[in-house]
């Protein structure tokens, strides 16, 4: 963790309430700004989302926000009327315990679908949280790990940055390994920052930036029902609204972190052994070469040629030529971690066992596509697909 100062003007706490099993593994986090503050989210974009998800939505974006709560372990998804009930309780139980309206409360849910709350240990979870707030690191990251399920760890980032008022600070919890997607998916993500943003502003930063990051990762495809991506910015180091310089370097670093931050997602995919990135230039278009990269991204042969460290640069081909992108094969190269394979519509003599060695002994594969002469760039990142991704998913319910 950074020695970086946290943002002004909130606390943490995160504890085991008893939605899951091990006693050790904390299930309840906590996010309390000491102040209103403006909350903006991003959400998924599968049409069947969790209540919470719901709830978000509704009451955002907001000026009055002063907490967020998480539950890991139950998704609260899928469970309709009793769902929608057991959101607003969580929110009304902290409501509660911090003299708030529960409109002021953001909930945020992941775990598995179909299940109902254990409301009897959430209930006396909210008043448990409040009591553990801390401004401390240690419970800052106590909140991190009580997020979590399928994670091997914990997702944090921090920034502090020079501004015409002085410095400000943010810093991000997230989660997600699986069930990971385009367009905010199993993810979730609070954002906390000290500055003081205008609520239409932090919406459209919060998009811009989401689009270049969260939105550009993917584990195997699956947009999932509850992520949930949420910043709080309560004002606390700065007397008024960014604006100018102020505000974009802002989005500057907002973005770097969430990037930082995204690439975490992949990194702990189920049983990734391969943090994948592809970067796609030339095409027409910046969507035009997200569809691109997405496609490379999402193809299991892919993946799993990564995943045995075969340079088999025509699965990669393949897939740019179905992606349903209009392009001249002859306009199209790749490289992977620096090494020419294919150029000009034909294969590049290159040395397999080196290229090969380059993916076996390095977690990070590289691959380069060029796809035309525009100017449209983009770049996602994924992780490989083996056997243990299968094994882990396959008994990850019973």
């Amino acid at each position: 963790m950074s020695d970086l100062d946290l943002p002004l003007g909130f606390r943490w706490s995160g504890h085991h309430s008893g939605i899951k099993t091990d006693v050790s593994k904390p299930d309840y986090a906590l996010v309390a700004s000491d102040c209103d503050a403006v909350c903006v989210g991003v959400y998924t974009q599968n049409l069947v989302r969790a209540a919470p998800v719901l709830w978000c939505q509704k009451n955002s974006p907001n000026s009055k926000c002063r907490a967020v709560v998480v539950n890991s372990g139950n998704a609260n998804a899928c469970t309709g009327k009793k769902g929608a009930e057991d959101t607003l309780a969580m929110a009304e139980d902290v409501a509660r315990e911090l003299g708030l309206d529960a409109t002021q409360v953001m909930v945020m849910s992941t775990g598995l679908i179909g299940s109902n709350l254990p409301m009897e240990k959430i209930g006396p979870a909210a008043s448990r949280g409040v009591m553990r707030l801390n401004r401390e690191r240690s419970s800052f990251l106590d909140a991190a790990q009580a997020i979590l399920t399928t994670d091997q760890g914990k997702k944090i980032c921090q920034r502090e940055l020079q501004t015409s008022q002085g410095i400000i600070r943010l810093a991000a919890i997230a989660k997600g390994a699986g069930m990971i997607g385009p367009d905010m998916a199993t993810m979730l993500a609070c954002v906390m920052t000290d500055a003081s943003l205008e609520t239409n502003q932090a919406q459209a930063i919060l998009k811009r930036v989401a689009d270049k990051s969260f939105n550009c990762v993917s584990v195997e495809g699956h947009t999932s029902t509850n992520d949930t991506l949420l910043l709080l910015a309560n004002g606390v180091a700065t007397e008024d609204h960014l604006n100018g310089e102020d505000l974009l370097l802002f989005e500057s670093t907002l973005e770097s972190a969430m990037v930082e931050l995204a690439k975490q997602i992949p990194a702990d995919g189920e049983g990734s052994t391969h943090l994948i990135e592809i970067e796609v230039d030339g095409a027409s278009s910046g969507d035009e070469a997200k569809i691109i990269a997405q496609t490379v991204a999402s193809s299991n042969l892919v993946k799993t040629c990564v995943a045995g460290a075969d340079p088999n640069w025509g699965r990669v081909v393949s897939a740019v030529g179905y992606a349903g992108v209009a392009l001249d094969v002859r306009d199209v190269s790749l490289k992977i971690n620096g090494n020419l394979l294919f150029e000009n519509g034909e294969p590049r003599d290159f040395d397999e066992i080196a290229v090969s060695s380059s993916m076996r002994d390095c977690f990070d594969t590289k691959i380069e596509l060029v796809v035309g002469h525009g100017e449209g760039h983009a770049r996602v990142w994924t992780s490989d697909l083996n056997c243990e991704y299968v094994r882990f998913n396959s008994d990850y319910h019973t």
